[in-house]
């Protein structure tokens, strides 16, 4: 195991990936509902200076939890691949339509999180695929927690969803660097050392609290 090293080890990795879409190196923060997926890209974004952060489940809706690709491939990613300024609209989840609308820079770097950042159509325009190793029961577990009994059913509706997106689409098979949480923030694995089964590794941490 390496020495502990602050989180701006991985933000200087991530900031000499050669760009991935236009002038963009995306990197795509996956894992399940619940998983921390948030507070990391969070760290992981002041990390670099203050890249920007689009959140999936903004681009998501109640009727489309899992089909919003045509929406962020129009809105957003064609924008960036030609180096303009993407505009789109977030989806307001308690009035249930989309909100006013927004503006992604072509950043240097900018992170995409939520479920499904690691979907088939999405990874040949990522520069690297982040995955939190949360255990799926935990994440949900987190989430059913965090947002309280009146959304049980909600809940319900969306681990179904879930559970048949990554059962068509899984994410983490294909993950460049998996991400765990441990007593001192984060841990995280690159590299070969990502693919389960292989006997190299080399893992770092970050002084962040946990999510």
């Amino acid at each position: 195991m390496e020495p502990q090293q602050s989180l701006e080890s991985l933000a200087r990795e991530l900031a000499a990936l050669p760009p991935s879409l236009g002038p963009v190196r995306l990197i795509g923060v996956d894992g399940h509902a619940g998983s921390g997926k948030s507070t990391f890209a969070a760290g992981l974004a002041g990390a670099l200076g203050g890249a920007p952060v689009l959140h999936l489940d903004d681009v998501a809706t109640h009727e489309e939890l899992f089909d919003w690709w045509h929406r962020l491939d129009a809105q957003v990613l064609e924008p960036l691949a030609a180096g303009r300024a993407a505009h789109w609209a977030p989806y307001d989840w308690v009035e249930r339509r989309f909100g006013p609308e927004r503006v992604l820079e072509p950043a240097p770097v900018v992170l995409v999180e939520g479920v499904g950042a690691g979907r088939r159509a999405l990874r040949p325009r990522l520069a690297r695929l982040l995955w939190m190793e949360t255990a799926r029961e935990t994440s949900w577990g987190r989430g059913r927690n965090r947002d309280g009994r009146e959304l049980s059913d909600f809940w319900d509706g969306w681990e179904r969803a879930e559970r048949a997106h990554f059962s068509d689409d899984p994410s983490r098979p294909f993950a460049d660097t998996l991400v765990r949480q441990s007593g001192t923030g984060y841990e995280w694995t690159s590299g070969a050392a990502a693919t389960p089964g292989t006997a190299t590794s080399v893992t770092e941490s970050d002084g962040l609290p946990q999510a």
